[in-house]
């Protein structure tokens, strides 16, 4: 049943010979890598808005030349990645960057700010996405924290199905986004060369506000280049792309920067002119959607597709997390399940982790975005200064043809990501103060986990020298809990391995009950030795052990090998599990911890 259900929310299992059709073409690749960076304009020129509203609104004309100043960044930014898109065409990042060029810590010190940034990248999309139907639909609001778990079920599904398939279903709801905003901008810039907004809707540019200093306008400035979150993806994923990647990904990276910037730009001159103000009751995107169409059939069109794209960026951290995930693994920093491919060749593991740590974000902050973004946009700049930096140093030392003005794109791009870190930290410290928390806290469970991995290679490493002890002979030992078919099979299969010594146990808890059992061993097994333990404090577990480790110590002077079989009856029914007590599970589990004792189990399949 659970195989058959699978199959229809998955799919059938594809072949390893397959993985080449799931790569991604530039269409394909631009919808869902782009998708978490394009649908950040939906709320970057907003968290501007913010910030210059504690003044006033006479304000707001300054997010023009700060949102000039966002796109400086984006520049810098894109040209960047370029440069790693090619210097590192398996993917890996920032991760990667920092790794081999600053060393291990900055590597890890990347690495983990960007699993919680996708994390973070699911629960602030679906969030932002849910605030945006309840916009429309305030009658949803209280259902904010269920709408939102569900699309993400969705979106896990969704990517486990395959990198191809989800790209072709959220390819069409990407490109609705962008034609719909482009639509929204166009409105507003004939608007404005028909003089149908009205001009004391907002403070003429230049005009002096009191109030306004260099620390409000740097707040104000990392507000908004939250939008620029998501630009990295592409080169996390460069192995998604069909050959070749660097290419395809390359030129879907420059399509992406293009878009992004006139989206950007495009809402934050709307905002400025309309004289949008922002409000708890309606996104900016919403307002002016209002203002240029009035409620009717165009404002719900861009209000949908708002919405569905704000949802659907979510994908960009499925694309990219299971990516920085197998990096991670194969570096034996996080378990090496997250290498696995499941059976439509994507990176299951990832993708479920994923899901479920989104859900618990989303359930924690009650679905609230304004809460999530300040954090969001931390942990994506923190790997932008290390990338960056990254990259000076491989300049620096390599020295290739050109590196004067590699060098100059990436120190552009470093001071400005560091000057924003650092204006999150210094503004934003109450909503931001646990990334100085969880991120060491994250970093200790890495180097453990790979403290781990290298403790397991050194010792199974036959380079160790340790020498193999030698077996002269098998001593059994077979838990009984009375003579029935399973116990009689298991019997069976011990007699079949020619021990030197076959010990059966039973545990009475009445002395009666003791006498009664060995009397009717003796007349039907009277070849096989019986122990029985009286257990006073009806303990099976306790007095087991004891007479395990006391066989073990004897054997082990003789070099003899312990071996323990447990017989279990399997139900033919799951559910049946629950009716019966699980003390095979319990000395099976014990056993496995008892040094140098084999433990084996013997089924026996009831058939009703």
């Amino acid at each position: 049943m659970l195989s058959a259900l699978k199959r229809v929310l998955i799919g059938r299992p594809l072949k390893s010979t397959e993985l080449g059709e799931q790569k991604l073409n530039k269409t394909k690749a631009l919808a869902i890598l782009s998708s978490d960076a394009l649908s950040s304009v939906a709320y970057g020129p907003e968290q501007i808005l913010l910030v210059l509203m504690t003044v006033g609104m006479a304000a707001f004309w300054y997010s023009i030349p700060i949102g000039i100043g966002v796109l400086l960044l984006l520049t810098a930014l894109i040209l960047s990645y370029r440069q790693i898109i090619y210097a590192y065409p398996q993917g890996g990042g920032a991760y990667v960057v920092s790794k081999e060029n600053l060393g291990k810590y900055p590597g890890l010190i990347a690495g983990a700010s960007l699993l919680v940034d996708y994390i973070l990248t699911v629960a602030v999309s679906v969030s932002a996405g849910t605030d945006a139907i309840t916009s429309a639909f305030p009658s949803l609001h209280a259902y904010t924290v269920p709408i939102a778990v569900v699309f993400v079920i969705l979106l896990t599904l969704l990517n486990l199905r395959g990198v191809t398939e989800s790209a072709s279903v959220l390819a069409y709801p990407v490109y609705l986004f962008v034609l719909a905003l482009f639509v929204l901008i166009g409105k507003g810039l004939y608007d404005m060369a028909t003089g149908a907004i009205p001009q004391e809707l907002h403070t003429p540019v230049g005009t002096p506000v009191a109030g306004i200093g260099l620390f409000l306008l740097l707040k104000a400035f990392a507000s908004g280049s939250s939008a620029l979150t998501g630009v990295e993806a592409i080169s996390n994923a460069i192995p998604n792309f069909r050959k070749p990647a660097p290419v395809n990904a390359s030129r879907t990276l420059a399509a992406m920067g293009i878009l992004l910037a006139v989206l950007f730009s495009g809402i934050v001159l709307m905002a400025y002119e309309y004289g949008i103000a922002p409000i708890a009751e309606a996104t900016v995107v919403s307002q002016i959607a209002e203002d240029a169409f009035g409620r009717n059939f165009m404002y719900y069109a861009i209000q949908g597709t708002t919405a569905l794209i704000l949802i659907l960026a979510a994908n960009t951290g499925y694309s990219a997390f299971p990516m920085l995930a197998v990096n991670l693994a194969k570096d034996k920093f996080i378990p090496r399940m997250f290498t696995a491919r499941g059976d439509r060749l994507g990176y299951s593991n990832g993708i479920i982790m994923l899901g479920i740590c989104s859900i618990l974000l989303i359930v924690l902050f009650g679905g609230h975005t304004e809460q999530l973004i300040p954090l969001y946009a931390v942990g994506v700049f923190i790997p932008f200064t290390l990338s960056q930096s990254g990259m000076m140093r491989k300049w620096l030392r390599e020295k290739p043809a050109g590196w004067g003005i590699k060098l100059a794109i990436n120190t552009v791009g470093a001071a400005i990501s560091f000057v924003v870190t650092m204006m999150f930290f210094l503004t934003k410290f109450p909503q931001v103060w646990p990334v100085l928390v969880f991120l060491p806290v994250l970093i200790w469970v890495l180097l453990g986990i790979n403290r781990h991995y290298g403790a397991v290679g050194e010792q199974l490493g036959l380079s160790t020298g340790e020498p193999v002890e030698v077996i002269e002979g098998n001593v059994l030992i077979l838990p009984v809990a009375g003579i029935t078919h399973v116990v009689e099979q298991s019997l069976s299969y011990a007699r079949s391995l020619a021990a030197s010594q076959i010990i059966a146990v039973y545990v009475p808890f009445e002395r009666e009950e003791e006498a009664a059992f060995r009397d009717k061993w003796s007349k039907l097994h009277p070849d096989v030795r019986l122990v029985t333990l009286h257990s006073p404090y009806r303990s099976i577990i306790q007095p087991l052990m004891k007479f395990i480790d006391v066989v073990d110590r004897k054997a082990k002077e003789n070099h003899y090998q312990v071996t323990v079989i447990i017989p279990q009856f399997i139900p033919k029914k799951g559910w049946h599990n629950f009716l019966h007590n699980q003390t095979s599970f319990y000395i099976r589990t014990r056993l496995l911890y008892q040094k140098d004792v084999i433990v084996t189990t013997v089924p026996y399949h009831l058939k009703k």
